[in-house]
């Protein structure tokens, strides 16, 4: 059968044949980027980096607690001033000043109003008790005023409830950038190792988060020193 070229629906056909053609197969390319773009956004490695460092601690509190006993409420009022006093020569002889130091309420107790026997009965009716807190940037000089507290004793000041000094870190602030970068490049290091072993590469960063930081004391024995911690969770493509 003889093909009638004059019919112009038959060109038509074949265009439209040739542009459907061609069409899938860009939206085969498409679509075989996307499944390739898909497995790339798949790979991808999530990594810890740690960064770690030790301070001094910069800030110092110490209560100094002290008491007396009585069985008047004026005469042992007196005695709780008497030892205040003396607390307060104590540390303006070590340089303190009167602004790093504060003298808390007494704490009294009327011991008549407990119940002991006749053979336990206290020898004084009311016992008092107050605190001088000290609050220093002079962590050194706090410190060796507690080595000496002993003459206080000497002095005629009963201290009782030896609760030691707390020390605290309060730069974070100054410190906190080099440390985060510190972690970031240790994560980067993670990942790197783990590319290397799988026979890829590390591209750009995923997504990222920083941990909390932690400050604690170095060991029971020396809490003026601070171990400050910090982790970094990092997630990095992998390339080919």
């Amino acid at each position: 059968m003889a093909t009638n070229l004059s019919n112009p629906s038959v060109p038509a056909a074949a265009v439209l044949g040739l542009l459907l053609a061609v069409g899938l197969g860009a939206a085969g390319g498409f679509v075989a980027k996307g499944v390739h773009d898909a497995k790339a956004a798949d790979r991808y490695v999530t990594v810890r980096g740690l960064s770690e460092r030790e301070e001094r601690a910069n800030l110092v509190m110490w209560p100094i607690v002290f008491g007396a006993t009585g069985d008047e409420l004026g005469a042992l009022q007196a005695k709780l001033d008497g030892s205040a006093s003396k607390i307060a020569s104590f540390l303006q002889a070590r340089q303190f000043t009167a602004e790093e130091w504060t003298l808390g309420a007494p704490r009294i107790t009327d011991l008549e109003a407990q119940s002991y026997s006749s053979a336990n009965r206290p020898a004084h009716r009311y016992t008092g008790e107050a605190t001088i807190t000290l609050r220093s940037l002079s962590v050194g000089a706090v410190m060796d005023a507690m080595k000496h507290s002993g003459e206080l004793v000497r002095d005629g000041v009963a201290l009782v409830n030896n609760y030691g000094a707390t020390y605290l870190y309060t730069e974070l602030e100054r410190i906190k950038p080099e440390m985060i970068a510190a972690a970031t490049k240790d994560a980067r290091r993670a990942a790197e190792q783990f590319a290397n072993d799988s026979g890829s590469r590390v591209g750009s960063i995923r997504s990222a988060q920083q941990g909390y930081f932690t400050i604690e004391d170095r060991d029971a024995f020396s809490p003026e020193f601070k171990k400050i911690r910090v982790v970094t969770t990092v997630e990095y493509f992998l390339e080919d």
